[in-house]
């Protein structure tokens, strides 16, 4: 298969901007915080770069993910909860329930997708494909306060 590597383009790193996004969740499921990330963008300046997009929690998680249907979110958590259940009949599946029964399976959901992301940024936007968003995931039922990190290393405008 051919394949065609774009040219080289380098810009110096003039900067490392910070800031802390509080988000309180729903509950189980996603939440998009794309708009967060390019106003967080557009504040800081960056130019081309890197995006770092850090949670500050262990029973949620962040994700890349289809934006344009819904359904396919649905399906993802659905998924989720075949890979890690909160029971199973007839015997107990997790060790860890000193905060409920939603708890170790929500830091295994955790594992599984992880709690950073890296987003370059190109021409001051994100080098996002267009069916592509930013998702705080939730892994418990009951709405929790989330910190995400947001920190842009390289060229400002």
């Amino acid at each position: 298969m051919p394949r065609k590597l774009s040219a080289v383009t380098e810009a110096p790193a003039q900067t490392i901007a910070t800031a802390t996004l509080r988000v309180v969740s729903p509950g189980i499921g996603f939440t998009d915080i794309t708009a967060d990330a390019r106003a967080f963008l557009a504040d800081s300046g960056g130019r081309d770069g890197v995006l770092l997009v850090f949670l500050r929690h262990t029973s949620a998680s962040l994700t890349i993910q289809e934006n344009a249907d819904p359904d396919v979110q649905t399906d993802l958590v659905t998924a989720l909860d075949r890979l890690a259940p909160e029971s199973a009949p007839g015997r107990k599946i997790w060790v860890h329930d000193a905060e409920g029964p939603d708890d170790m399976p929500a830091h295994v959901k955790a594992m599984l997708n992880g709690i950073s992301l890296h987003v370059p940024v190109m021409d001051g936007a994100l080098a996002l494909g267009t069916w592509q968003g930013l998702y705080l995931v939730e892994h418990r039922r009951q709405p929790h306060a989330r910190e995400v990190i947001f920190q842009f290393i390289g060229s400002v405008a």
